[in-house]
C-alpha cells in the first residue's frame, strides 16, 4: 500500500507554516532565518523528551533508524499539540540521496502522517539529488549562499562556543554572546548582508575577536570530541543532550562543523568519478564547488587561530586524514568522514572521543566502531568510547560508560 500526503505547493508559501527538526540548534538557527528571507513561515521543534520517542515507537518500526523515529515522533507530537492550524501546516524534511536509510524517511514519515490521521498534511523535501520532484524545496543560488552563509557562521560561532564556556569567568556570558551573534548573523541573512565570501572572511575575524574578549580563567578541562551519525552527533533530541551532560562533567567539548558533512557529500561525486568512472563535468564541478567552499572555511579557520583558538586544517586535508585506516571509497551514511574527524580531533589534542551512532546504523558501526583498534594502533593515547542510541538504551547506562571514558582520561 502506497501512503501518500499532499505535494507542498508554491501557494502554500504564503498560507503555511512549515515545522522542522531543530538538529544542529545554532546552524539551524540561522538556516531558519535564511529560509525566512525567501518567503517561508518557519519553526524550528524545540519539543523533546519520552512523548516524542514513544510515538515514534507507535508509528515506527521500532527496528528503523533511531533517528527517523525521533523525528517521525516529533513531527506526530508537535502535530498534536493544538499549537497549529492543521490545514496550514507542512513539515519539512531532508534527503542526502545516498545509500543510507536517512533518504527513505520521507516514505517513513508519510506512512506515520497516514496512520495518525494527518494525511492532509504536506511534506517538503530539502534535497539536492533530485528528489521528490512534486514537492521539493526549490533551490535558488540566491538561497544557496544564504544556506552556505548561515552554516559556515554557525559552525565557528559553535566552535567558539565550546572552546570559551567551560573556562568563562561569569557564568552565562558565553550564552549570551552566543545569542546576540545568532541574532545579527540572522539579521545580515534577512537583509542579504555579509554572505557572500569576501564580507564573510571579515565577519569571521569580528566574531572570534568579540568571543575572545570574554574573560576566561585558568582551568583544567578534559578535551572531548563528539564524532557519530550526523543527526545523533548534532541533535540533543537524539542524544539526550551529550554536549550538556560532558560540560556539566567539566570537558571542554569539540563538535566538529555541520559544513564539513555537506562537503562531505560534495566530495563524494568526485571519489565516484575516480574509482567507478561517470560524467567528468559533474565530477569537475563538485571540485570547483569543493575548493571554493574549502577557501571560507580556512578563512575561517585562519580567524580562530589569529585569536587563539584551535581550529582544523583544511578539508583536503581532511580527505587524507582515514589513509591506511580506512579507504575513501567507504562512504555510507557518514562514510570515511567519521575516521577522518576522530583522527583530526586526536592529532587537535582532544584524545577522548565519543562516537555516537544509533544503534545498528551499519555506516557508523563500520566507519566508527569499526576502525578503533586501528585508530589506536595509530594513536595510543585515543580514548574513544561508542555509544548507542535507540530506544531501549537508558540514558544512565550511555552517562555511565561515558563516565568510565572521563575516568581513564584521568589517569593518563
Amino acid at each position: 500500500m502506497e501512503y501518500l500526503t499532499p505535494n507542498f505547493t508554491k501557494e502554500m508559501l504564503k498560507t503555511h507554516t512549515i515545522l522542522i527538526p531543530d538538529m544542529a540548534p545554532i546552524q539551524f538557527s540561522l538556516l531558519k532565518a535564511a529560509m525566512e528571507s525567501e518567503g517561508y513561515h518557519v519553526e524550528l521543534l524545540h519539543n523533546a523528551g519520552n512523548e516524542a520517542a514513544k510515538l515514534g515507537l507507535k508509528y515506527v518500526h521500532n527496528d528503523t533508524c533511531y533517528p527517523a523515529l525521533l523525528i517521525i515522533g516529533q513531527f506526530l507530537d508537535a502535530l498534536q499539540s493544538g499549537k497549529y492550524d492543521l490545514d496550514r501546516t507542512a513539515l519539512l524534511i531532508t534527503q542526502t540521496g545516498g545509500g543510507c536509510r536517512a533518504s527513505n524517511y520521507i516514505k517513513l514519515l508519510r506512512k506515520a502522517l497516514v496512520k495518525a490521521g494527518y494525511g492532509n498534511i504536506p511534506v517538503v523535501s530539502l534535497n539536492t539529488s533530485h528528489l521528490e520532484a512534486g514537492s521539493s524545496m526549490p533551490l535558488s543560488m540566491r538561497f544557496i549562499k544564504k544556506v552556505i552563509a548561515a552554516i559556515e557562521y554557525g559552525d565557528e560561532i559553535c566552535s567558539l562556543r565550546n572552546q570559551i564556556k567551560p573556562y568563562e569567568v561569569n557564568t552565562g556570558e558565553t550564552e549570551q554572546k552566543t545569542t546576540e551573534w545568532i541574532e545579527t548573523i540572522s539579521s545580515w541573512i534577512h537583509a542579504k548582508k555579509n554572505i557572500n565570501p569576501l564580507m564573510m572572511k571579515k565577519k569571521f575575524l569580528e566574531i572570534a575577536g568579540d568571543f575572545a574578549k570574554i574573560p576566561k580563567q585558568k582551568k583544567d578541562c578534559t578535551k572531548v570530541g563528539i564524532v557519530g551519525e550526523i543527526y545523533v552527533k548534532f541533535s540533543p533530541l537524539g542524544n539526550n543532550h551529550l554536549l550538556e551532560f560532558l560540560e556539566q562533567e567539566g570537558c571542554e567539548v569539540n563538535l566538529p562543523g555541520l559544513m564539513g558533512f555537506i562537503e562531505y557529500c560534495i566530495a563524494n561525486y568526485g571519489i565516484d568519478f575516480h574509482l567507478y568512472g561517470g560524467n567528468s563535468f559533474v565530477a569537475k564541478g563538485a571540485d570547483l564547488l569543493l575548493g571554493w567552499l574549502d577557501n571560507i572555511g580556512k578563512a575561517m579557520n585562519k580567524a580562530m587561530n589569529t585569536f587563539g583558538f584551535y581550529a582544523p586544517g583544511s578539508f583536503h586535508d581532511l580527505m587524507q586524514k582515514p589513509d591506511g585506516i580506512l579507504h575513501l571509497g567507504a562512504k555510507m551514511g557518514e562514510g570515511w568522514l567519521l575516521t577522518a574527524e576522530m583522527v583530526e580531533l586526536i592529532e587537535g589534542g582532544y584524545t577522548n572521543i565519543v562516537c555516537a551512532q544509533p544503534f545498528g546504523c551499519l555506516p557508523n558501526h563500520i566507519a566508527g566502531k569499526g576502525v578503533i583498534k586501528k585508530i589506536r594502533e595509530k594513536f595510543p593515547d585515543a580514548n574513544i568510547t561508542p555509544i548507542d542510541y535507540d530506544p531501549s538504551a537508558t540514558k544512565v547506562n550511555q552517562e555511565n560508560r561515558i563516565k568510565l571514558m572521563l575516568a581513564i582520561a584521568d589517569e593518563t
